[in-house]
């Protein structure tokens, strides 16, 4: 008989979706033998569930647990009041071996169902640290029972989940917001409402150092008051690792979390850590990867694939320049291209910083910094592109393949469109080698990986 909501069924639990749920199929009545798809959060391969249907669509059903009738091997304690609520760790129930096999099959399945493409698969990668590996937090603020509370917003929605403590954030970081919410209350700093586009506290939003163990606290706010003085002076007087307190002002009703203007509230705004063995500055707005041991070991896979020695290298979505400036030592020159200015500018001084002279960073849209170099006759040897999630689109797809670099090396932090733009390359001309999956993210539905393309005969 066909599935209805509030149904409850028992299944058993054959896969796990690249977000995270749970995949049983339904088989009462099915014709074809394999069933109805029912997708379940919080299980485990090999969980036997009671679950309840929430919602029905046409060819596939979501639900929720209502009892686990036999728990899979796989299964563990989340060990965190907030997992169920927040929806951040969507793999807590599971062992970390695992989620790595799971991960690694996202990979595959996106390589082979979406590009079509058969590469080298080579082992996914592990983090050697599970928790407290994050050296980035951006937490809402909200006003809940007349305190002011941070968290993260539940699932699909922007209902702040008070956290007090984030398994993936360390210790320092749960100190210094519930420092700073205690602080809001007592300087009677308003918090900001969407509905009503009121307050004035948005997010707190910290960076740290993973081996210099500099804090940076930036405090996202609609409008700046005198109390935010205040605030960051007894900050910083009472964290010593708080080298820098920004304002960030965001006016705007929107749920973007950062604004335009920023201004320096104490100490400096970038902090300086180590990357590959390069000294760099990041500020609040350049990206920076945030489980700095588990990036070091993807940037050195990324310079295995280049083979930058001698070579001309274009990094594009550079950032602060990291990756590149891992690889200049080796390379002959290296151009990065950047659309944050002030990720730009500390790219800059990074390189300035380490003495690299061979290194030169340009601000622009990524499609348009390639496609500038291309109409400039400029010829790398390499091409290293870093996208956001989204992908690359065509202009800097087409852009990179009529450069004709010999290897173009691609880092991704999602499988699909890494899958999706390698696909594009190969119809450019460009075969994809190897790919490589590294958990960045552990405990997350996130997974990178770093895939080599060579130039076709």
């Amino acid at each position: 008989m066909p599935l209805a909501k509030n149904d409850i069924v028992t299944l058993e639990i054959t896969a796990l979706t690249n977000e995270g749920n749970g995949v049983g199929h339904y088989t009462d009545g099915c014709s074809d033998g394999r069933g109805m798809a029912v997708f379940v959060p919080l299980t485990a391969v090999g969980d036997v569930v009671s679950c309840r249907i929430l919602k029905v669509l046409k060819s596939y059903a979501y639900g929720k647990i209502e009892e686990i009738v036999t728990p899979s091997a796989d299964r563990i304690q989340s060990g965190c009041p907030a997992y169920a609520k927040c929806g951040g760790c969507c793999f807590r129930h599971i062992s970390y071996e695992a989620e790595l096999r799971a991960k690694e099959g996202f990979v595959r399945d996106a390589f082979g169902r979406i590009g079509g493409l058969s590469p080298e698969l080579l082992p996914i990668r592990g983090s050697e640290h599970t928790e407290g590996y994050r050296n980035k937090l951006q937490m809402p603020v909200a006003k809940q029972d007349g305190k002011t509370v941070c968290g993260f917003f539940s699932e699909r929605s922007h209902r702040v989940i008070p956290t007090e403590k984030c398994a993936l954030q360390p210790e320092l970081f749960a100190e210094i917001t519930r420092f700073v919410t205690e602080q809001a209350d007592k300087l009677h700093i308003s918090v900001y409402s969407e509905e009503k586009h009121e307050g004035v506290l948005r997010h707190i939003f910290l960076r740290r150092g993973h081996y210099s163990g500099e804090v940076c606290l930036c405090l996202v706010a609609r409008r700046r008051v005198p109390e935010f003085d205040r605030l960051a002076k007894s900050a910083a007087e009472r964290f010593p690792e708080i080298t820098g307190v920004v304002l960030n002002i965001n006016r705007e009703r929107t749920n973007v979390i950062l604004g335009e203007e920023e201004k320096v509230l104490y100490g400096r705004a970038e902090i300086s850590d180590t990357m590959c063995g390069v000294r760099v500055e990041i500020s609040p707005k350049s990206f920076y990867q945030v489980n700095t041991p588990a990036a070091e070991a993807l940037y050195r896979q990324a310079a295995e694939f280049a083979q930058p020695e001698g070579k001309t290298l274009l990094d594009l979505y550079c950032g602060a320049g990291t990756i590149g400036l891992s690889m200049a030592k080796s390379a002959k020159r290296v151009i990065g291209a950047e659309i944050v200015p002030q990720a730009v500018e500390n790219a800059r001084s990074n390189a300035e910083r380490n003495g690299i002279k061979n290194a030169e960073f340009i601000c622009a849209d990524a499609g348009q910094a390639a496609k500038r170099l291309e109409q400039t006759g400029e010829k790398p040897d390499v091409i290293l592109l870093d996208p956001p999630r989204k992908g690359c689109d065509e202009a800097t797809l087409t852009a990179c393949a009529a450069m004709s670099p010999e290897r173009i090396v691609m880092i991704s932090c999602n499988p699909a469109t890494a899958a999706r733009d390698c696909k594009r390359l190969s119809e450019l001309g460009y075969s994809v080698q190897r790919v490589r999956p590294f958990d960045l993210f552990p405990r997350t539905s996130h997974v990178e990986c770093v895939a080599q393309l060579k130039k076709s005969v």
